[in-house]
């Protein structure tokens, strides 16, 4: 439970359902950004609301202290990526090493048959039984199935998401019929512990990473000026450059190997392919050959046809039928069949 109405909501739905329910809250925070994320789902606020909900509905809850697996999986990975040039989705690791990691180990030691998140999106079992699919909310404005693409078999199988045939108004709805004092509370679209969406200013205050001089140079390796670290950039970045051009230019790579930025002009960041990694596969175990997909390439993405080729190591090759805007290795690739999620992998540099 984050705290939040989408949590909340849940809780209340299983119990008219019949379930026996527990309230638990992961105390994921590092002690130092608790001050700078305390109203959100990494922060005291959002335990205090979580408390609150479960007195109303009657049910235990438990705060799990879980900060040095959060540590590990989670912010260390998000320095790393900006280290190496890519552009990090902590929610996805959260999800998979976290929520539907430890927290069903601890959900095991409680009693506990299955995990329930206000996730907005679907489990099934296939036609024959034998598999567990993954498929897009009813409320596609909501659809949060893009960061659950990474979940196995034996995750999806314990994972129930009761909000993934309603909307957003009808969650509101059910947490103000139960009198809960989230039913009308903001929701958070920021990474919890960077609640500003200052990722350079985060890593820097955290002493995940340093200032340390680079070049910006241009498709042609002209040297346009100097950064101070190829952590505070991402691709399709404009603002913030530190230096001047004739024209706007854009960052079209991150070169960790030599510690460059790379600029170019608009066209610079239309790309139509690019190479996915540690993929996983939700209705099978493996992809043997080429299908065809809508991928999205980021969460707030689209989507677009493409056609997804297995090649080695568990990677794919992606060919989009229509180019696409910033590309951004580190992101998830996430694969569509109508509202199935194939499955997803990681975009390579």
């Amino acid at each position: 439970m984050s705290g939040g109405v989408d949590s909340s909501a849940t809780a209340a739905l299983l119990l008219e359902q019949g379930y026996e329910v527990i309230g638990i809250t992961l105390k994921l925070w590092p002690q130092d950004c608790v001050n700078r994320a305390e109203d959100k789902c990494c922060g005291p606020q959002a335990v205090t609301d979580a408390r609150a909900v479960c007195h109303t509905l009657g049910i235990p809850y438990y705060l799990i202290d879980e900060a040095a697996e959060f540590q590990k999986h989670v912010i260390s990975y998000f320095a790393d990526e900006y280290k190496a040039g890519r552009t990090p989705n902590p929610c996805v690791l959260c999800n998979q090493n976290l929520k539907f990691g430890r927290l069903i180990d601890r959900a095991s030691q409680l009693g506990a048959d299955y995990i329930a998140t206000g996730h907005f999106a679907r489990i099934e079992k296939n036609a024959e039984g034998s598999r567990y699919l993954l498929k897009r909310g009813r409320d596609l404005k909501k659809d949060q199935s893009y960061f659950l693409f990474s979940l196995r078999q034996d995750q999806l199988a314990r994972a129930m998401f009761p909000l993934g045939e309603k909307t957003k108004s009808d969650t509101r709805e059910v947490a103000r019929h139960c009198h809960l004092k989230t039913a009308d509370k903001e929701e958070s679209m920021e990474i919890c512990f960077v609640p500003d969406k200052n990722y350079g200013g985060f890593l820097q205050q955290a002493g995940l990473a340093h200032k340390h001089r680079g070049e910006i140079v241009d498709l042609h390796g002209t040297v346009l000026g100097h950064h101070d670290g190829i952590e505070f950039y991402t691709i399709g970045q404009r603002r913030g450059l530190g230096i001047t051009t004739p024209k706007p230019v854009y960052v079209v790579e991150v070169d960790a190997e030599n510690n460059r930025v790379v600029v170019g002009d608009e066209s610079a960041l239309d790309r139509d392919e690019f190479t996915a990694t540690n993929c996983n596969w939700i209705p099978f175990d493996k992809l043997t050959e080429p299908i065809e997909a809508m991928t999205k390439i980021r969460y707030n993405h689209p989507g677009v046809p493409a056609t997804v080729t297995p090649t080695v190591n568990g990677s794919v090759k992606v060919k989009m039928h229509s180019p696409q805007r910033a590309i951004t290795p580190g992101q998830a690739a996430v694969f569509y069949q109508e509202n199935l999620v194939v499955g997803g992998g990681w975009i390579a540099r």
